[in-house]
């Protein structure tokens, strides 16, 4: 019996260059002996609802775009409580999530991947209601990603989000948070936090530390207070730029499930994408809960563990 892939993509992505490699991705797909339906997204929310409807008859479910798109569709799974397993072929401004695991930048090479790979275990995060794959976020900058337009991430690359964030340094705001980690407790006014499973944030690396796992059941966790002068601001611009935690204004530690609990509603953002806003939010760790081919999991896996 013929197996079955299911590919969906954002054909507005990366300067929509998909659309130049998508009959040789396609090729790939049927030469390695899958019938493959191809679905371009139309909406947000879209590769989520498809994901959904396709999952149980695939034996391969491929997505290509952003990590939004990809965001969707693991969401998608995950809501279904799916083992069919994921390819990606990132075609984003950023695409954190790829890097983090050298899947190849080169969309052929990508497809290539998946049809040839081996499935790797990494772990999801469990937010509240709603998942995310490798980062959720809150404070400063973080609703950059999903307000900063297409058309201008598309032109600008990186240099989009520096803009957009670079109007913010005069507004900064803080929220009075409740944090519990395991046994470590936490409270004070908080400018910024990220709870990740990832080795690259907006496109830098090293920003959520050294010795980063991605199966092995622990975020990442960067929690910035809120200075109190330009000295203490220096102290954490100085502290991130080093990618070294020297700061008494920052605190960073591993962490399996973290509660965070606010006086207010906090905007977060998930994977890039607006996440709702909430007074509280549970996270937890889903320990390997997604499949996902890449080249060489082994090799892979190595080579991140060497650059740290």
């Amino acid at each position: 019996m013929e197996k079955k892939l299911f590919f969906v993509y954002n054909p507005k992505a990366g300067k929509g260059l998909l659309k130049t490699k998508l009959a040789d991705i396609v090729d790939i797909f049927v030469k390695a002996g899958y019938e493959t339906i191809v679905y371009p997204t139309q909406a947000k929310g879209d590769g989520y609802a498809k994901v959904m409807e396709y999952q149980a008859s695939a034996d391969v479910v491929v997505c290509s775009g952003g990590d939004g798109t990809l965001d969707e569709v693991v969401s998608g799974l995950m809501a279904c409580d799916s083992q069919t397993p994921l390819g990606y072929i990132p075609a984003g401004s950023t695409n954190d999530f790829a890097n983090s695991l050298h899947i190849p930048k080169d969309m052929i090479k990508a497809a290539e991947a998946i049809v040839q790979g081996e499935i790797y275990r990494c772990d999801v995060g469990h937010f509240n209601d709603d998942s995310f794959v490798y980062i959720a976020a809150f404070g400063l900058f973080t609703d950059v990603a999903y307000e900063t337009n297409q058309d201008l991430k598309n032109i600008l690359g990186h240099l989009a989000y520096v803009l957009e964030g670079v109007k913010r340094l005069l507004d900064i705001k803080s929220y009075h948070c409740e944090i519990q980690a395991g046994d470590k407790s936490l409270e004070g006014d908080f400018i910024y936090g990220m709870i990740t499973n990832s080795r690259s944030v907006g496109g830098f690396k090293h920003l959520t530390g050294k010795n980063v796992d991605m199966s092995d059941g622990l975020f990442e966790v960067t929690l910035i207070r809120k200075p109190k002068n330009p000295l203490e601001m220096n102290e954490i611009i100085t502290s991130l730029l080093m990618a070294e935690d020297r700061s008494e204004m920052i605190h960073s530690f591993k962490a399996s499930n973290i509660t965070i609990t606010s006086q207010e509603s906090i905007p977060w953002t998930l994977d890039g994408e607006y996440g709702g806003a909430h007074k509280q939010v549970m996270i937890e760790n889903r320990k390997e809960a997604m499949g996902i081919f890449l080249a060489d999991p082994k090799s892979s896996v190595v080579k991140i563990a060497d650059k740290n």
